[in-house]
Order: structure tokens, then sequence, then C-alpha cells
């Protein structure tokens, strides 16, 4: 009984801070994180990051591909191709025709 009172006490208590902060500490916060996400460094550092990810994504595409590529069905093993192909020739859009950068 008494860790369920002290867990209702600590729930009204934050309750309580939380609204007084209200809306305008809200505002402050959202405010701050808007500024963080579009400081220079971390939009360098988040864009290496996605690059970087890609890259890795298409070296086990491509390790993938070759170790099951002859265990698919014609279909797809023949979409593999394709795709295969159009990466070698450097195509910078997928299927939707967005581009890939």
């Amino acid at each position: 009984m008494r860790y369920r009172l002290t867990f209702v006490t600590g729930v009204v208590l934050g309750y309580v801070l939380g609204t007084r902060a209200g809306r305008e500490r809200y505002e402050q916060l959202k405010k701050s994180a808007q500024r963080f996400a579009q400081n220079p460094a971390v939009r360098n550092s988040a864009e290496t990051a996605a690059q970087q990810s890609r890259e890795i994504a298409g070296r086990a595409y491509h390790v993938v591909s070759d170790k099951v590529g002859d265990r698919m069905p014609d279909s797809v093993a023949q979409r593999v191709r394709t795709l295969r192909e159009r990466s070698s020739q450097g195509a910078r859009e997928d299927d939707w025709g967005t581009s890939n950068t």
C-alpha cells in the first residue's frame, strides 16, 4: 500500500508541476529543438550518417542478392538483375522517379 501511495503522490506532483510549466514551457522546448535541428553542424552530421547508411545498405544488398540470387524464382531473379544493372549504370532515381540523394 505504501508503494501505491508513493506512486500516486509522484503522479500528482508531476501533474501539478507540469501544468504550472504549461504551454509556455512547451513552446520554449519546441523552439530549442527546432534550433538544434537547424544547426549546420547537426545537419551535416545527419547527412553524413544518411550517406554512409545508403552505402552500407547498397553493399549489403549486393552481398545478399549474390548469395540468394540463384535460389530465387526467375521473376525475382530478373528483377534483381535489372536493379543491379541500373545501379551499375549510376541511375540516381528509384522506381517512383524520386532522387536517392
